[in-house]
């Protein structure tokens, strides 16, 4: 695994890469309040041995990218009035997932993207529609207010404060993937605990999580815009999704002319790695890459 840092303008963003830097690119963008190490390194290892160059990276105000602590910790109800700034919009994020693609030297890339990453990747391919050579959007959606109805449990595990610790991050996390994991796949939780206390060294910044998630608010409806992509795309989502509804996913799908909508029965709100083999699969898929099956 090699590291390096690129630029959008003033905005440093931290990137890991895994395999051969001659393989496929793919590009990883992770979801709300995340960082990159929140891709399993095991996933993240399975499409490099499959032939893709890997690269993840930290999203602007998390872990080691450019933070905007100035902006503090918004209180969302005074964030959204009209006239209110916001420290940065959405289409950042989408031009600094360019920007990551740029430092690798990437003239297109195939990108797969979760959560609110999924929704960013959809924007990347709309502002930057020649360099996304295919698109995979797992358990997120077109439009926020898709998504304006989560279980009262995974939302109270989100919005539960926690002590500013180690041992506070990773009980907060521990709580969350429980209530968005499922009795079907359960919950590493020697992994969570182990990447949550290697996030909270990396970055403890107290706001940055309500900074993002009132930006992520703000997201426009790309439907009409989706309509006018011309790429393979493949949208996956879980049917026990806690967070986001099987409804936004399939919106997705059906708004990207020819996209395929894979679901899967008892995942919730994360890529279990029992799935992990398939999930790669459709990416094989999605990207043009020969199947396990056609190699054999």
């Amino acid at each position: 695994m090699a590291t390096g840092v690129a630029h959008n303008g003033e905005v440093e963003l931290a990137y890991e890469t895994f395999g051969s830097p001659g393989g496929e690119p793919l590009l990883l963008i992770m979801g709300l309040g995340l960082q990159m190490l929140w891709w399993p390194d095991g996933l993240c290892r399975a499409l490099a041995d499959r032939g893709f160059a890997v690269t993840r990276f930290d999203n602007r105000d998390f872990g080691l990218s450019t933070h905007f602590c100035a902006a503090g910790t918004p209180r969302t109800w005074r964030m959204l009035r009209p006239g209110s700034a916001l420290p940065y919009q959405m289409t950042d994020l989408a031009d600094d997932a360019a920007a990551v693609m740029d430092a690798q030297g990437w003239a297109g890339a195939h990108v797969f993207g979760v959560s609110l990453g999924g929704y960013i990747a959809q924007l990347l391919a709309l502002r930057h529609g020649p360099r996304v050579r295919s698109l995979t959007s797992a358990m997120s959606w077109p439009d926020p207010r898709l998504i304006n109805r989560p279980s009262p449990r995974a939302l109270l595990a989100i919005l539960r404060g926690a002590p500013d610790t180690p041992e506070g991050t990773e009980e907060k996390m521990v709580r969350i993937y429980r209530a968005i994991a499922t009795p079907r796949y359960g919950v590493d939780e020697p992994w969570v605990r182990s990447v949550a206390r290697a996030c909270w060294e990396r970055d403890h910044d107290p706001g940055n999580g309500a900074r993002q998630a009132v930006v992520s608010r703000t997201g426009e409806d790309l439907r009409p815009a989706l309509a006018g992509l011309r790429l393979p795309a493949v949208v996956l989502h879980g049917d026990r999704d806690r967070l986001v509804p099987r409804a936004a996913g399939r919106a997705t799908a059906e708004a990207i002319p020819g996209a395929r909508f894979v679901e899967y029965p008892g995942m919730g709100h994360y890529l279990p790695e029992p799935l992990w083999p398939a999930i790669v699969e459709e990416l094989c898929s999605v990207t043009g890459i020969a199947s396990e099956t056609m190699r054999g």
